[in-house]
């Protein structure tokens, strides 16, 4: 746990905030607002990777940290499922599609490659 002083600093962190950023975006458009139920499954999961990532971090030890970093794939694949129904329904198009999933996937492309400190919010 060493490595990290702030869960701000770690770089999936930082990327799950701009998916993040990038959902809620998404989820204020009009047709995908009136949505609730598919507009709240969204939001939710989509925090939840940001959540998981800070709560292990918060736990400070390396092996509830791990915990709560396997917990995050979960969180973005639900996500990204999330993605396809908002698709589906016409409420996103394929370029705002491919912007968030892509985004998602940078958050831990490969394992631990993906939680180097970082200097930048």
């Amino acid at each position: 746990m060493g490595a990290f002083k702030r869960f701000e600093d770690i770089v999936a962190w930082q990327k799950a905030r701009l998916a993040n950023q990038l959902v809620y975006g998404l989820t204020c458009e009009r047709r995908f607002a009136s949505d609730f139920a598919l507009r709240d499954q969204i939001r939710r999961s989509s925090l939840s990777v940001m959540a998981n990532i800070a709560e292990g971090h918060g736990r400070r030890s390396n092996r509830e940290f791990a915990t709560f970093l396997n917990f995050a794939p979960g969180s973005i694949a639900e996500t990204q499922s999330h993605l396809y129904a908002a698709l589906d329904l016409g409420y996103i198009n394929r370029e705002d599609f491919s912007a968030v999933y892509d985004q998602l996937d940078e958050i831990i492309p490969n394992g631990d490659e993906a939680f180097p400190a970082s200097s930048s919010q």
